[in-house]
């Protein structure tokens, strides 16, 4: 099982990267896995506690747990993905995503290089590499259609938590990638190379894979 961490700032572009290699592999081939989902749960906090924490550091993931996840998927077996509600910043009690093992599995989040042993899990690491203005204009229009934020609430969590982490983690991460995506789902030649990549490892030519 290969499998492929896409990381990048907020509003990179890092979902689009994935999918649209997903789109050209075909669905039936890769398992998509979103590091979103893996944000720490904090049901025994108040909402004014859960709306306290930074949810841009590293700390904020159970990476412990979606590294074993990974663990059994590369065995060959399923594993039950929690799903993180933001507007509660907590995991849904109701709803599980089930992650099937195949030939290729992509993760995609903030944190994917941040951390060594997730890096370690990764066969292929991939940086999407774009400008601060497109990705903050991009995380306002999220926040507002998907989350309900306001736009206040959007420029304090920007100045106090996103940008000062990107800073810190996220940019520094980007030496630890492989292939450095710039413009996201825009570079349609990025995408294209990172495609071509995982289709030699199904056609059996895996010499490039790395040592896994």
């Amino acid at each position: 099982m290969l499998i492929i961490g896409i990381a990048g700032g907020t509003g990179s572009g890092k979902t689009t990267v994935a999918r649209s290699v997903i789109e050209r592999l075909g669905t039936g081939k890769v398992t998509f896995i979103s590091q979103d989902n893996y944000y720490k749960d904090h049901v025994h906090l108040s909402m004014a506690e859960r709306e306290a924490i930074n949810y841009d550091h590293p700390f904020a993931f159970d990476n412990e747990l979606l590294i074993e996840h990974l663990k059994l998927l590369r065995e060959g077996q399923p594993a039950q993905a929690p799903v993180y509600d933001f507007s509660v910043h907590g995991r849904s009690t109701t709803e599980a995503l089930e992650l099937k093992p195949n030939n290729i599995a992509i993760i995609e989040g903030l944190h994917v290089l941040s951390d060594e042993n997730l890096r370690n899990m990764l066969d292929i690491k991939v940086f999407v590499d774009t400008d601060p203005d497109v990705r903050i204009l991009r995380r306002v229009l999220r926040d507002i259609e998907e989350r309900g934020r306001t736009i206040q609430s959007i420029h304090n969590q920007y100045l106090t938590t996103v940008k000062p982490m990107h800073e810190a983690f996220i940019e520094p991460s980007k030496k630890y990638a492989d292939l450095i995506i710039p413009e996201g789902g825009q570079n349609e030649v990025g995408i294209q190379l990172l495609a071509v990549l995982t289709e030699k490892y199904l056609t059996g030519d895996r010499k490039w894979s790395g040592n896994k």
